[in-house]
């Protein structure tokens, strides 16, 4: 099995990507923190199939994109496990630069983000996305690739990027993948490590609550409070979960959407979850699904009573939504959550 090539140096990831593109060769870049799993590999996948022939996983994990009382010192480093995933993958290139090979001394220039990061994420955590777009710029200029992957469960980073990219002219196609989840539709995450097994168990609320809210979304209900307090009241059944948010967003702009909703809609979560670990006290983990209906939601509010209660009067036609929230299953082995 040939091993991936390691690189340290932002010199010399460019002079590779700059051969390789002289050779005619179509480079994809996975940009990742490190703790690798199933879904981390799935976007390596992603990029072979969009004609990827050279493909650079970069792990870094950023000083920039994490707050003062945030878990970047407890955010797991698994080095061997992560090099190991990648080989198996096919990996052709490890870029796992030094935090002074990407902010040397004196660095002062930051990208900043504009309306998309403000909601959700932005809104919780002050300066994050202002973080991952600076380190995201920096890695385009180093890998130079062709296209870069990222994963839909950061479902407002990859919006940040998109509009980066755009707005820069990078010329870099990004590209989004669908959310990998454990087989009981737990998202995968690097955080996820941190659960204990209680923990464990209680974070499959947030794709409970999810599918709740798609369940009531095609059958008719299209009330915005009624389908935030369905997920609330989901995610309230976890003894240790404390909401951080739950928004239900436009897809494109993530601006508020009206209360009764008509077109596609982005439910997103945010919790955390009390974990038992002598370093990190609660974990926080995300998740979103797209509400998308294929016909127009005919409900009337003469129709839906102010206690939240349906009357018994029937929609004038039936409505078919798109459900998007398994995603991809990478771990058939784990076990089925029973229904």
């Amino acid at each position: 099995m040939n091993l991936p090539r390691t690189i340290r140096t932002i010199a010399e990831v460019q002079a590779y990507s700059d051969a390789e593109r002289a050779d005619g060769a179509r480079v994809a870049l996975v940009p990742t923190m490190g703790a690798l799993h199933a879904g981390h590999l799935s976007l390596v996948e992603e990029a072979r199939k969009r004609g990827a022939t050279r493909v650079i996983v970069s792990i870094f994990v950023n000083p920039t994109q994490f707050g003062p009382n945030e878990d970047f010192s407890a955010y797991p480093r698994t080095w061997d496990s992560d090099f190991a995933k990648c080989a198996e993958a096919k990996v052709n290139v490890v870029f796992a630069p030094t935090v002074d090979e990407m902010y040397p001394r004196g660095a002062q220039t930051r990208v900043a983000v504009g309306a998309l990061a403000q909601p959700l994420c932005g809104a919780s955590r002050p300066g994050h996305f202002e973080g991952v777009a600076t380190v995201v710029c920096k890695l385009f200029l180093a890998a130079r690739p062709h296209l870069a992957v990222f994963g839909e469960k950061d479902y407002q980073q990859l919006a940040v990027l998109r509009r980066m990219a755009h707005d820069l002219n990078f010329g870099i196609e990004i590209v989004g993948a669908p959310i990998a989840r454990d087989a009981d539709g737990l998202a995968l995450s690097s955080r996820n490590q941190h659960l204990d097994k209680q923990a464990r168990c209680e974070a499959l609320v947030l794709s409970r609550a999810l599918e709740a809210a798609q369940q009531a979304f095609a059958r008719g209900e299209c009330r915005r409070d009624a389908l935030l307090a369905l997920v609330e009241g989901e995610i309230g059944k976890a003894s240790r979960a404390q909401v951080d948010y739950v928004e239900l967003c436009d897809v494109e702009t993530l601006a508020p959407v009206p209360e009764h909703l008509e077109a596609p809609t982005l439910l997103a979560l945010a919790v955390f979850f009390d974990v038992e670990n002598p370093t990190l006290k609660r974990v926080r983990l995300i998740d979103n699904a797209v509400l998308s209906p294929t016909a127009k939601c005919n409900s009337t509010k003469e129709e839906i009573c102010n206690a939240g209660e349906r009357k018994e009067t029937p929609f004038l036609g039936k409505k078919k939504v798109e459900i998007n929230l398994i995603g991809k299953i990478v771990h058939s082995e784990a076990r089925r959550r029973k229904s």
